[in-house]
Formats: structure tokens, C-alpha cells, sequence
């Protein structure tokens, strides 16, 4: 390993160029073939007709972004795969979105989430849950779209603000243009881009270091394939439990009711379509998943003896990646800036998808209802709303470089916000007895809770030996370094110390420092529990259970994809059964064909 960063070359910049035109023209196609649209549904549901496979892949690369690119490799190098078990947390919300919150939003046929809160509680819940979402969207996108554009400067040399600016307009652009369709369609190919920037990378680790087997082994040495750690230690930073227990309220609060995610498989022209999409996208999570974990133990094996880290030779955990990149493909002119143009289709495709969320929530909760404007001119609205949330989010970019790292600083944000969000959508759709009081007091108490707990980790972070860092070495260096890092003995390598000294009682402080110190992926379900467990006390209180509410806003059994699993299976158990019984059966329903099922039935026969 060399200390001497390599830069872009011409090529680099060529290819890196051309993902951001093709997303561009990507805008213009649909712009054009979608030129005679007259409404803001066209715009921002594709008309309705899309169908499961490019809305699956819509899916996978909108919350896999530069955060996946960059941040998951560098987290496998220092904590080790324990992160990997998110695969099962994406199976388990699959399973949930599918099945518990999909077929409410489908049959309601609505644009906006947010729409649901006022036909299930109230007007002024629908704001609140909509100004929440706009919020963290927006906060949630700066940091998408500034942390990959300085991981990538300081390391290859691109400009910059030229790479934040560029990013921001021609994601602007295309969303602009083309609308959902553009997103999708764009999500698509760069998806496929973010898989073969991972796959370089790998390919040419594995060639290096002498096979996946070698890789495998220096990663188990090293102590990386800590998988199963079944530590129920909630301060640890990830363990089996805080991965896939956290990780799937985190999900959920994605997939389930974020209003990015859930526009898309809405859109899909049947339910069938739409469950499809999300069980496609599952797989593709998974590839994805695997890629960058894969890509972590890469990064480790060949820094195993020499840490870019500790050396000095980087700055943040954010430009591990990157420094490998440029170290081992720089005598591959391109392939640099495929990896470049990976991470910044990760920033491209999650850029666009909270664009046009964003567009969708403004038009439909805070200018729809208090307007009679033409659905013409709700298109063009829409339109405006699309450009001007582009702007924004560019201007919120600089404001994340005081976030701190990528991964938790993501995270964080979707816990604190998505957590009570997704209680209170839960409230709506499994408790009949749930009132509008009640969600606004769940909502309004799992929040302060949530900032309460996710403020206090940024004052009493948790302590290395909760943290569970792993070991680092340089003693392989061949070169001579001027900043040696003992990682066992401090904090992160140039982290600033974040700790600030509260004078408080020292009993006091270390209850406190334990609650803060909780693994940051359980800040989703503790507001989740909280704004569920106090809007049931207050609906209960408030005569919430006297309440009567429409079918079709709650959750019915006739919804689900187990409902006629089971009826099939009984209606087997019952024909076999039969063939041993036919006076019993007789008796009860009468002389008819031992062999006939009553599975399609209508829901009325159902029902009873």
C-alpha cells in the first residue's frame, strides 16, 4: 500500500459524466412521452400502471444510497459483519409491509400516506405527521448528498461542490421532467451501476489478495465474522438482537409508511403487482447487502497489517472505501470513476425518491385540501414543488457536515422521527379503538421520548468497551507515519471527543449515560412502543372504545396473503377428511361433491 493518493483521470470523469446524462435523459424520455398528462396523479404515481419489476428495483436502490457505497463496507472493517443480519430485520419487514400495511394504502387508492391519518384520525393529525415527514426527508437528504461528495473529494480529488451541485441538479432535473416514471426508470439503471461498482472493487480484492477463501480467513483472524453475537446487552452497538430486532422497526418505519417507499408500490396497476414488488426487492436488498458486506472484508484483508486510519493517511471512516478504491484500481483507468459513479447513484436514486415524496405530500396534504385549483394546475404545481425541494435539499447539504458519521447520523434520524410515525400508523390500521387524541398524544410523546434519548447519545456516547470496536493494525507499514493510533485505548481514529461535562450527580450521570448509551437502533423502537403504548392509554381514557370505524380503514383478516393460505390448506384437510365421512358430511352440508372446495367463495360467505 502506497501512502500517495492516486486521482481521477480523464476516463474517470467520462464515465462518471455519463451516468449523470443518461439520468438526465433518462427525465427528457419521459418528459416527452408523458407531454398530453393533465393531472398531478400522472406526475407523481406514473398514472398508476407500473408494474412489479422496475418498481422492485425502485425500491432496493432508494434507500440504498452512497450511505450502502460507502459507510457499510467501512462499518464491517471496524465492527465486523454483525451488520449482515440486516438481511434477516429486510425479510421480517417485508413480511410486515406486505401483509399489514400495503393492503390499507393500496385499497384506499391514495397519493399521500398522510392522507390516511385524516380519514382514520384527524385533519390535525395528518398535518403533524406531515411536517414530521418533511423534516426528516429533508435532513435525511442533505446528508445523502454532502457526506459521499467529501468522502470522494478528499480522497480522488473531485471538486467538491462541483460533484454536491451536479448531483443535486441533474436529480432536480429529471424528477422535474419526468416524474415518478423518470424515478423509477433512473432507480433502475443505477442500481445496476451501484452492483458493478461494488463488483470491481471486489473482483480485484479477491485477485490481490488470492481468493475469496484467503479473504474469508483473514476476516475470521481478525475476529470480522462476528455474526452471531447473541449479547442481549442493549448499549452494545450491534448484536443479533439490536440488528435484526432494531433493524426491523427501522425498516417497517421505511417501507411500511414512508411515503418514498410506499408511492411507489401504490403505483403498481394491481395489489398483486405491488406485493410482488416488495418480495423482488427483497432479493435485491439482499444482493446488495451481501455486496457490501462482502466489500467490507475485502477492505479489511488488504489494510489487515496497515490501517489508512490510524496511519493518518484518511480522515474519516467514510473514505476507507474510496482510499481502497483508488489504491488497487488506479493502474485501471474507468474503474475509479465506476466506483464513483456507483456512490453517487446510491446519492442519485435516494435524492429523487424524497424529491418526489416531498412533492407529493406538499400537493396533497397542504395545498389539495385548501384550494379548488384544476388538476392542470395541480401538475404543474407539482411540478414547482419537485424544483423547489431540489433546491432545498442542495441547500441542506452543507448544513451535514455537522452530523458526524454517515451510517449512524442516517439511522439516528429514522429512528427518532420514523419511530413514532410508524406507532402512530400502527395505532390507525391494528386498533379500532385508537381516536384522534389518543394518536396525537402517542405521536407527540414517542417524539420527545425519541429526541430525548437520540440528544442524550450525542452527550454521553457510548464507551469503547460497550461500542465493541476491533482491533487495528500498522505494524505492517512500509512507510513512515507521524500519527500512530492506539485503537483499543481511545475513541475513533481523528474523532473529536464529543463528550460534554455535565455537572450532575455522579449516580445520576451513569443511570442517565446507560439509557443514552442505548445501541442507536433501538431509537426506532422505543418511539415506536411509546407512541403505541400512549395512544392506547389515552384512546382507552377518552372513550375510544365507543368509537366506530370504517372497515376499510383497519386491517381486515380477508387482507392478507396467510388469510388464504390457511383456507386453502382447511379446504385440503377438509376434502381428504370427507372421503372418510361423507354421512357426517352429509348431515352438515348436505349431499354435494366430497371433492368440492368453498375457497373462492364471496366475502360475505367468507366472513361467516
Amino acid at each position: 500500500m502506497s501512502p500517495e493518493a492516486s486521482s481521477f483521470v480523464a476516463l474517470d470523469y467520462v464515465v462518471f459524466a455519463l451516468m449523470l446524462v443518461v439520468s438526465a435523459a433518462v427525465g427528457i424520455y419521459f418528459a416527452w412521452t408523458d407531454r398530453g398528462q393533465s393531472n398531478s396523479g400522472d406526475f407523481l404515481m406514473g398514472g398508476r400502471r407500473l408494474t412489479a419489476l422496475p418498481v422492485s428495483l425502485s425500491l432496493t436502490a432508494s434507500f440504498m444510497s452512497a450511505i450502502t457505497v460507502l459507510s457499510q463496507p467501512a462499518e464491517v472493517y471496524l465492527y465486523g459483519a454483525g451488520i449482515g443480519l440486516c438481511g434477516l430485520a429486510f425479510l421480517f419487514t417485508i413480511l410486515i409491509t406486505s401483509e399489514v400495511f400495503l393492503p390499507v394504502f393500496y385499497k384506499l387508492s391514495i397519493t399521500s400516506t398522510y392522507e390516511y391519518l385524516e380519514l382514520r384520525f384527524s385533519r390535525a393529525t395528518r398535518l403533524l405527521g406531515t411536517i414530521l415527514f418533511i423534516a426528516q426527508m429533508i435532513l435525511y437528504t442533505g446528508i445523502v448528498i454532502y457526506t459521499p461528495a467529501l468522502a470522494l473529494n478528499q480522497v480522488t480529488g473531485l471538486d467538491l461542490w462541483g460533484a454536491v451541485i451536479s448531483t443535486g441538479v441533474v436529480c432536480t432535473f429529471y424528477c422535474t421532467m419526468g416524474g415518478l416514471k423518470a424515478v423509477v426508470w433512473t432507480d433502475v439503471i443505477q442500481l445496476g451501476v451501484m452492483l458493478a461498482g461494488f463488483l470491481s472493487v471486489i473482483f480485484r480484492s479477491v485477485v490481490l489478495q488470492g481468493g475469496v477463501v484467503a479473504i474469508i480467513s483473514d476476516s475470521q483472524d481478525g475476529g470480522r465474522l462476528n455474526l452471531w453475537d447473541f449479547d442481549m446487552n442493549p448499549r452494545r452497538r450491534h448484536t443479533f438482537w439490536t440488528v435484526t430486532v432494531g433493524g426491523t422497526f427501522l425498516w417497517v418505519s421505511v417501507y411500511g409508511i414512508n411515503q418514498a417507499q410506499v408511492q411507489r408500490y401504490i403505483s403498481c396497476k394491481s395489489m398483486t403487482h405491488a406485493r410482488l414488488s416488495l418480495y423482488i426487492n427483497l432479493l435485491g436488498l439482499l444482493s446488495i447487502m451481501v455486496s457490501s458486506v462482502f466489500a467490507g472484508l475485502c477492505l479489511y484483508s488488504v489494510y489487515k497489517n496497515c490501517d489508512p486510519w490510524s496511519t493518518g493517511l484518511i480522515s474519516a471512516s467514510d473514505q476507507l472505501m474510496p482510499y481502497l478504491v483508488m489504491d488497487i484500481l488506479r493502474d485501471y483507468p474507468g474503474l475509479p470513476g465506476l466506483f464513483v459513479a456507483a456512490a453517487y447513484s446510491g446519492s442519485l436514486s435516494t435524492v429523487s425518491s424524497s424529491i418526489n415524496a416531498l412533492a407529493a405530500v406538499t400537493v396533497e396534504d397542504l395545498i389539495r385540501p385548501y384550494t379548488n385549483w384544476s388538476e392542470k394546475h395541480l401538475s404543474w404545481i407539482s411540478k414547482g414543488m419537485t424544483f423547489f425541494y431540489g433546491v432545498v435539499c442542495i441547500g441542506m447539504a452543507g448544513l451535514a457536515s455537522l452530523m458526524g458519521g454517515i451510517l449512524q447520523a442516517v439511522i439516528s434520524i429514522f429512528g427518532v422521527i420514523g419511530g413514532p410515525l410508524l406507532g402512530l400508523f400502527t395505532l390507525g390500521v391494528l386498533c379500532p379503538c385508537a381516536n384522534s387524541k389518543g394518536a396525537v398524544s402517542g405521536l407527540l410523546s414517542g417524539l420527545v421520548i425519541s429526541l430525548w434519548v437520540g440528544i442524550g447519545a450525542q452527550v454521553y456516547p457510548p464507551p469503547p468497551e460497550v461500542v465493541h470496536p476491533l482491533p487495528l493494525r500498522t505494524d505492517g507499514c512500509n512507510f513512515t507515519t507521524t500519527n500512530t493510533f492506539n485503537w483499543t485505548a481511545t475513541a475513533l481514529p481523528t474523532q473529536p471527543n464529543s463528550t460534554v461535562i455535565v455537572p450532575i450527580h455522579d449516580g445520576s450521570r451513569l443511570a442517565l449515560a446507560d439509557v443514552y448509551s442505548l445501541s442507536y437502533l433501538y431509537f426506532s423502537p422505543i418511539g415506536t412502543i411509546i407512541a403505541i403504548s400512549v395512544g392506547l392509554i389515552v384512546s382507552v381514557l377518552t372513550g375510544g372504545c365507543k368509537l366506530k370505524v370504517e372497515p376499510r380503514l383497519l386491517l381486515k383478516k380477508e387482507d392478507t396473503t396467510f388469510y388464504y393460505f390457511i383456507k386453502l390448506f382447511k379446504c385440503r384437510v377438509e376434502k381428504r377428511s370427507g372421503q372418510f365421512d361423507l354421512k357426517d358430511r352429509e348431515k352438515k352440508f348436505g349431499s354435494s361433491n366430497p371433492a368440492f372446495c368453498d375457497f373462492e367463495l364471496t366475502k360475505s360467505s367468507i366472513a361467516s
